[in-house]
């Protein structure tokens, strides 16, 4: 028997209030937009609805623009998995701005994918506040 097509929505993206990883609730949808003010502490990125894929692994990716580690070499794309937990699930992917503020600026693309398949895909600027006036 066939899998049956899970469905896919995009519902919403852009900036977000703080979102704490150990809470139950998402972060709620303050701006949607793609160009990020570089405000230490913003919360961007995008939530992505998935019904009928319950218990299929989710990978994801965020490549950053390339921030450094303590020895000034370019850290990895942040990426990982995780496993739909309902068969109508909400999952929030992304990350926010600290200091210094300087190896943040630039293109961040944030990537979904479901058994293979990109599920969910956007690019946020990161630019300087003065950019956006």
């Amino acid at each position: 028997m066939a899998k049956r097509k899970p469905e896919i929505r995009i519902r919403s993206f852009g900036v977000y209030s703080n979102w704490d990883s150990q809470s139950k609730n998402l972060p709620k949808i303050e701006q949607f937009t793609t160009d990020v003010p570089a405000d230490p502490g913003i919360e961007f990125g995008f939530i992505v609805n998935i019904k009928g894929a319950k218990n299929w692994e989710l990978d994801y990716c965020i490549d950053h623009p390339g921030i450094l580690d303590s020895q000034g070499l370019r850290r990895p794309p942040f990426d990982g998995s995780v496993f739909v937990k309902t068969n109508d699930w909400d999952f929030y992917l992304g990350d926010t701005i600290w200091e210094p503020i300087d190896d943040k600026l630039g293109s961040w693309r944030m990537t979904m994918e479901l058994d293979g398949v990109t599920i969910g895909e956007k690019v946020f600027n990161v630019i300087p506040n003065r950019e956006l006036d």
